[in-house]
């Protein structure tokens, strides 16, 4: 009886935790550069005790348990709007963002503008970094061209800082679309990027998979909680039985 009240239990806070990972997606399902969570689910082996004319033996199963909330990287796709101030990245490489507190952060949004200074910044996120630090343009008639150097009357200001992140890795998510990436970070000499002015990049949540998927997590979540009212019913009427006895 226990086991099935721990069973029922731990799977609600799977599904719990998949709901909320769920639920931010489609919050951001419009921020631009927002890459999406995933919880990644794991096992463990558990031991089960049965007793079989009163002589025990042993066997085991496994238990699943929400481990780690990862950061999907994939690819998304792009808007044009012919702006000087939206800048798409094609690749495994991220815009360097310089926060508040300081600290260098990485980014997928390129939806960028001057601040009151005439530094090229990502909301009250932080200045976009480059070579020389923050860049400083003074004007929005700049272009960037595919290798992420900018220009100001055809001649070069300075290169937008990037940082190369590759699928699969570990990042830490701060706040919608900022990130920490703990590793080396350089561009490989054959890795391929692009980066497009003109553009931005969409979130890479699908609406409507997340729709389906949180579906069907409620569903099983809801499953679980009437198994858990079912086992407290019968325990109760057991404990009933057990006082009149």
């Amino acid at each position: 009886m226990l086991r099935g009240f721990y069973n029922a239990a731990q799977a609600m806070l799977v599904k719990q935790r998949e709901l909320d990972a769920i639920g931010n997606n489609i919050v951001n399902v419009n921020t631009a550069g927002y890459k999406k969570d995933e919880i990644i689910m794991n096992t463990f082996m558990d031991e089960l005790i049965l007793v079989n004319g009163r002589k025990e033996t042993s066997g085991h199963f496994l238990q699943t348990y929400a481990d780690i909330s990862k950061t999907n990287l994939e690819q998304s796709n792009f808007t044009y709007t012919e702006s000087n101030f939206d800048v798409g990245i094609y690749g495994n490489v991220y815009f360097n963002i310089r926060g508040k507190d300081n600290e260098i952060y990485q980014t997928r949004n390129g939806q960028w503008e001057l601040d009151s200074e005439g530094y090229l910044v990502l909301g009250d996120a932080g200045r976009i970094q480059g070579q020389s630090g923050d860049i400083y343009l003074g004007t929005g008639d700049f272009i960037i061209d595919n290798a992420g150097i900018i220009y100001i009357n055809n001649q070069p200001v300075d290169q937008l800082s990037l940082t190369y992140i590759p699928q699969g890795s570990d990042v830490e998510k701060i706040g919608d679309n900022l990130m920490r990436y703990e590793g080396d970070g350089t561009i490989p000499e054959d890795e391929f990027f692009d980066i497009i002015q003109g553009c931005w990049e969409h979130s890479n949540v699908d609406g409507n998979k997340e729709i389906t998927q949180m579906m069907e997590v409620h569903r099983l979540y809801e499953a679980n909680s009437r198994i858990l009212q079912y086992l407290d019913t019968i325990n109760s009427r057991a404990v009933e039985i057990a006082a009149i006895q």
